[in-house]
């Protein structure tokens, strides 16, 4: 549109257009801050939403007594990764005990340490420790004791245990003992 058209349109005359554009200005300038507000706002709530939940209970702290299904129950390896079974000389096998103690075995080497547990199925292992006895299985046994230092939720489905690390990918299964 040229200047001559702008004219011919009621209110876009050259007082008009003046007036259109000082009044733009200040509600962009009343907008800017309320923007900026919203904004602090969102990207707050968005850093508590993606804050990954509650950190998981130390067993540890006054009363911290663990409970739930993980709690009390022997779990035997089944698998590796999705499908990879373990050949070793003794059975990998974990207990966690209500005050959270970790005992059990990663095929070669007795395991003991920490577990807490948290919403959510959250779970974390710590402070494990493995004898280290001289086994021809001494890589498995180490992935054994890498899946439970990985592990971040668990999945409990009839007698089966199944651990994702914090990409969500499966890190092994287990099934409780009889």
């Amino acid at each position: 549109m040229g200047g001559g058209e702008l004219s011919r349109c009621p209110g876009w005359g050259k007082l008009g257009v003046w007036a259109i554009a000082s009044r733009l200005k200040e509600d962009t300038m009343m907008i800017k801050p309320l923007r900026n507000t919203l904004l602090l706002v969102v990207g707050a709530l968005l850093l508590a939403a993606c804050g990954g939940g509650p950190a998981p209970r130390v067993a540890d702290e006054p009363g911290g007594r663990l409970e739930g299904p993980v709690v009390g129950q022997r779990w035997n390896l089944l698998l590796v990764g999705t499908n990879e079974r373990l050949e070793m000389p003794e059975r990998p096998h974990f207990v966690i005990d209500r005050d959270g103690r970790v005992s059990g075995s990663d095929g070669c080497n007795q395991i003991n340490g920490r577990a807490q547990l948290g919403e959510n199925n959250r779970i974390a292992f710590s402070q494990l420790a493995t004898t280290r006895r001289a086994c021809p299985q001494a890589q498995a046994a180490a992935r054994v004791t890498g899946m439970l230092e990985r592990a971040y939720r668990y999945l409990i489905d009839h007698d089966r245990l199944v651990f994702f690390g914090p990409d969500q990918r499966v890190l092994g299964g287990w099934r409780r003992a009889n």
